[in-house]
């Protein structure tokens, strides 16, 4: 399941689930900087949503950051390694209950 919202840069972006993005406009995800919106097409399997959610973050991370050129091959392959460190390592941040990083077998 995915969050309702992120913030990238300190800028608050909106995640929303949409119906037929991949067949309609053959896209997976998007990002809207001015928006303030992320989305996701609904239709993709739990995993495939997550890691869609995380390249669209690192669009938000590069633009917040003033780069507004962006290497779409790149940004692909860093998501998709950067959602395995994540998932595998079961990494959270900003725990609520201690706020600092947490792990599961930590706990």
């Amino acid at each position: 399941m995915l969050p309702n919202k992120v913030k990238i840069g300190g800028i608050k972006y909106k995640i929303e689930e949409v119906e037929g993005m991949e067949n309609e406009f053959d896209i997976l995800g998007q990002i809207l900087y001015t928006r303030g919106t992320i989305k996701v097409d609904a239709n993709l399997a739990a995993d495939r949503k997550e890691q869609v959610l995380v390249h669209e973050i690192l669009h938000g991370v590069f633009f917040e950051a003033g780069i507004e050129e962006q290497d779409e091959d790149m940004i692909n392959r860093v998501a998709m390694i950067l959602y395995q460190v994540l998932k595998d390592n079961d990494l959270r941040f900003n725990d609520r209950k201690n706020k600092t990083l947490s792990h599961d077998r930590d706990k």
